[in-house]
């Protein structure tokens, strides 16, 4: 991919088309599409790059010591993964990445991005800033799991995913998965989160369509 086709990605904030195209030659950042349901990363698998969502969606897949897995957050376009065990070096991460759509993931070298600050300069900074930056956002979705999850009941999780999904989306409308992987992410039953978003439709706190919801905030009052 050009330059130009990779600006929207948040780690290349503020570059310029030739300023991406120099940052993926010195540092050898690959790109490379996939079909939906593909692992991209499995758990306690060597991995040695940082991978980002150029499009396309993912989720974190999280592996208990009895070889149950639960799904953790989603990831969007833009979306980091991958940061711990290649910054660590290590293969003792229990998380996968599996696609819940076709993508495109962008594969940067860890290694290489550390040794290529004499030959990009400017751009080095630049991005080393947007990294830290998605850091951030990262752990800002780990706290909003925790406490989505503490929620008392189903309705309150529903409620609180919407609200959320509200901020992150910039819109009240707001894009959702099927119910199959709704439920996965609330940590429900799916006959039972079918059952409260019905309800909550008869009351006339959500309204719902294919793959949208939106929360009545009035509703809430």
């Amino acid at each position: 991919m050009k330059g130009s086709d990779l600006r929207s990605v948040p780690l290349f904030k503020d570059l310029l088309p030739e300023e991406i195209e120099q940052f993926m030659k010195f540092t050898g950042t690959t790109v490379k599409s996939y079909p939906r349901g593909e692992r991209v990363l499995e758990a306690f698998a060597p991995n040695a790059s940082i991978g980002v969502i150029v499009s396309g969606e993912a989720q974190i897949l999280s592996l208990d010591r009895l070889g149950n897995e639960s799904v953790g957050h989603s990831l969007e376009s833009g979306s980091m993964f991958g940061t711990v065990s290649a910054i660590l070096g290590e293969d003792l991460i229990a998380t996968s990445v599996q696609l819940t759509t076709d993508a495109t993931i962008m594969w940067l070298p860890y290694r290489s991005l550390l040794v290529a600050g004499p030959k990009l300069g400017r751009t080095h900074g630049i991005v080393m800033k947007n990294l830290l930056e998605t850091f951030s956002r990262k752990n800002v979705l780990m706290m909003q799991k925790v406490e989505l999850l503490s929620q008392k009941t189903l309705r309150e999780r529903v409620i609180l995913y919407l609200l959320q999904r509200e901020r992150r989306q910039n819109s009240e409308r707001v894009k959702v998965p099927g119910r199959v992987q709704l439920a996965k992410e609330l940590e429900c039953n799916r006959s039972a989160l079918t059952r409260e978003i019905s309800q909550m439709q008869a009351d006339g706190l959500v309204e719902c369509g294919e793959h949208w919801m939106r929360l009545n905030k009035d509703k809430l009052q």
